[in-house]
């Protein structure tokens, strides 16, 4: 039996190679690009955390989010981690339970998954951009603009729109689209958000450890905590990819609250600063030893502090709107930054048209789609590479026929 796979990413190859486990199958990978697995090369910095321990116990989305449990629960991340170190990967696992190569680089992880496709019962055709697909009474008909095949199934795992420059774009849901599909509204998550506050200039390039909240007409949306990092844009950092999904998505005036010392209550830092009133620093040095100078100096002039005069000359409430500004200083928010530069889509075509036991259509017989094509996508941290290969590998043993 011929399986053809459209997409060479995570899911495509996690299909590709469970397909191959039955020799008697002869996969077909079409990707359009010059090597498989680019934007996976760039995930996590270039680092690649490639799954989460964590990832069975929630933090998907999606107009039915539970269509990714049957998946998560038959390759779960342990399983992921099996299969890797079986390919040849070396991993570690930090304590927040994501997951990196050894060695650090994402390459490792493309490396051993391109050497495991070299099967005698696996073709890889790279440059291979599908302009269409047509079912027939045979299967499916594979059609680029100089050449077409045939295959008795189809997988689709062209990815989502997220990360255009490394490859994302809509041929995944036009496909699905030509074949009946619907797609819910699309939107970029997991991506830096803008903002309108001039002074996030003069802090580009700042991290802080923060817990961050987004507010919408002063009611919290989502928050969160970890790694903030401004930008020339905005806001970015691991923190913000956490609680960006959606954000700025509707009216209203949206607001990032972060509090840059979450395990420090306000009381213990206003002592603080009024012991510094008996040193000869200046007031720019307000902050000095508790957070980066940038950052420190900016919430010195946010309480309404000159930076040229003398903290031994702080009133009482100087120093009260000073530690109520490292505490819950807010950031007003305009808009995320667009596709380019997100990590990965929200939305996508429905999952109440596919079999989440098997990823198979419920409008195409023979037809498979998986990964970040479908409306789920998770959390930052490993969540949404541990969905590709999860439904990547129950797509493809499914469409080879293989027993689960």
């Amino acid at each position: 039996m011929v399986i053809g796979i459209i997409g060479g990413g995570a899911a495509g190859m996690a299909a590709a190679l469970a397909a191959s486990e039955s020799e008697q199958n002869q996969v077909v990978l079409l990707e359009r690009q010059a090597r498989v697995g680019r934007k996976l090369q760039a995930t996590g910095n270039g680092r690649c955390n490639l799954t989460n321990l964590h990832a069975l116990e929630g933090g998907y989305h999606g107009e039915n989010p539970a269509f990714a449990r049957y998946a998560l629960a038959q390759f779960p991340p342990e399983a992921v981690l099996a299969w890797m170190r079986g390919l040849g990967l070396f991993t570690v696992a930090e304590d927040s339970g994501r997951v990196y190569p050894y060695s650090d680089q994402a390459n490792s992880v493309v490396d051993v998954l391109r050497f495991a496709l070299e099967k005698p019962n696996i073709q890889v055709k790279l440059g291979f951009e599908v302009t269409k697909v047509r079912k027939t009474p045979e299967g499916f008909r594979v059609e680029s603009r100089e050449e077409s095949l045939m295959c008795e199934k189809l997988i689709i795992a062209c990815g989502g729109l997220a990360g255009t420059k490394l490859g994302g774009g809509m041929s995944g849901y036009q496909l699905l689209r030509s074949l009946g599909h619907k797609c819910t509204r699309l939107r970029p998550a997991l991506v830096q958000v803008k903002t309108n506050w001039p002074g996030v200039a003069a802090l580009k390039g700042v991290r802080a450890n923060c817990r961050a909240a987004i507010c919408r007409d002063d009611e919290m949306v989502r928050e969160s905590t970890g790694e903030l990092q401004f930008t020339e844009y905005g806001l970015s950092g691991p923190v913000m990819f956490e609680i960006s999904r959606d954000v700025c998505q509707g009216g209203g005036d949206w607001c990032c609250r972060l509090d840059f010392l979450p395990d420090v209550e306000e009381a213990e830092l206003l002592m603080e600063l009024r012991r510094r009133r008996s040193t000869p620093l200046p007031n720019s040095e307000l902050f000095t030893g508790i957070l980066h100078n940038r950052l420190g100096r900016v919430l010195t002039q946010t309480a309404g502090i000159a930076l040229s005069g003398w903290i031994r000359e702080l009133g009482e409430e100087e120093l009260v709107q000073a530690a109520a500004a490292a505490k819950g200083f807010c950031v007003s928010l305009t808009e995320p930054l667009g596709m380019d530069s997100a990590q990965v889509t929200a939305g996508g075509i429905l999952t109440g048209e596919f079999e989440e036991t098997t990823m198979e259509s419920r409008l195409v017989p023979g037809l498979y789609a998986c990964g970040e094509v479908l409306d789920i996508d998770g959390d930052c941290g490993g969540y949404n590479l541990q969905w590709a290969w999860s439904s990547g590998r129950l797509a493809g043993r499914c469409a080879g026929r293989n027993e689960l």
